[in-house]
């Protein structure tokens, strides 16, 4: 693609990285989106430029027909909103036309999570599955830190070895976008990360003095080019705890350890606020779904202590 259309795309995912800090997996997808919108005005004789609000529809109809589901086109259409909106605010177009183009519904389906008795089972296998000292520490610091903090699991092994010295009471996450926040540590994750920082460090050093090794940077450090255990791995090893604690891992990520986060928080009395905090949520929105909690906890009350419930 080429002409005007790809300039302003590509001023458009400028924009996006160097204001709003947009990650790099999101302007991905904001390319492909956008990508693929400018490619069927391009084979209709359009352009983004100059398409009309009906010609927009037209596309948002195409990629029904074609399949898409609701998610799919209602993120292309946030992409597409926003282009139209910078090349307004920009001066680049007198007008938007995708302002008042309404998105599809997208059905509102509740997380995955696990009870409080499933992850204790998780917290128990990690740590009793590992063949090695080392795997056993290991696996209990990632599972202690997941579940107390709420963590993308890109965000936990990534984690440099810098923010876990000194004991911290809170650990600073880089989370999407390079935005940083304070999510606080139980004092079971404190002891989990203590025990094997000390074991990580001894290793270290004895790598350093046997073979010239340098002190790795990242608080769980892997061989591969990345330098850290890669998602993909902890992936697969959270489906190994599962099975090893007699759960289906089939319902095991480390996404639903994240979602039991959150869940029993809110259960617990939390404030909406601290967790859409504690998560990175940019916008409130993306934290509600989890008041299905409340709303569990609100009838629980009732059938128990309404004078009548009992009638």
């Amino acid at each position: 693609m080429t002409g005007t259309g790809a300039l302003w795309i590509d001023l458009f995912l400028e924009a996006q990285a160097a204001e709003r800090g947009a990650a790099l997996n999101s302007l991905m997808a904001y390319r492909r989106d956008l990508d693929d919108y400018a490619a069927h005005l391009t084979a209709r004789g359009q352009t983004v430029a100059t398409a009309t609000k009906a010609q927009i529809e037209a596309y948002l109809i195409a990629c029904e027909a074609a399949g898409l589901a609701a998610s799919t086109r209602a993120r292309r259409l946030a992409a597409i909103r926003g282009l139209y909106r910078f090349a307004y605010d920009d001066g680049l177009r007198q007008d938007d036309p995708a302002i008042r183009i309404s998105g599809p519904q997208k059905p509102k389906s509740l997380p995955k999570t696990l009870s409080e008795a499933q992850v204790d089972a998780l917290l128990d296998a990690a740590e009793d599955m590992g063949r090695t000292e080392a795997e056993r520490l290991r696996d209990t610091c990632l599972m202690q830190l997941l579940y107390a903090t709420g963590m993308r699991v890109s965000e936990l092994v990534g984690l440099p070895v810098s923010a876990a010295r000194g004991d911290p009471r809170m650990l600073l996450v880089r989370g999407k976008g390079g935005k940083e926040r304070m999510v606080p540590l139980s004092p079971q994750a404190r002891d989990a990360m203590a025990a094997w920082l000390a074991f990580r460090d001894a290793e270290a050093d004895r790598n350093r003095v046997e073979r010239g090794t340098p002190a790795p940077a990242h608080l769980f450090p892997s061989r591969g080019k990345s330098g850290h255990l890669t998602r993909i791995w902890f992936h697969g090893r959270i489906k190994a705890l599962a099975a090893f604690a007699g759960l289906d891992p089939a319902k095991v990520s480390p996404h639903v350890l994240r979602h039991a986060f959150a869940t029993h928080l809110l259960s617990g009395g939390a404030d909406l606020r601290a967790i859409q905090t504690m998560l990175g949520h940019a916008d409130i929105s993306t934290t509600e779904i989890y008041t299905h909690v409340l709303e569990t906890r609100l009838r629980e009350l009732v059938l128990t202590h309404h004078p009548l419930a009992g009638s």
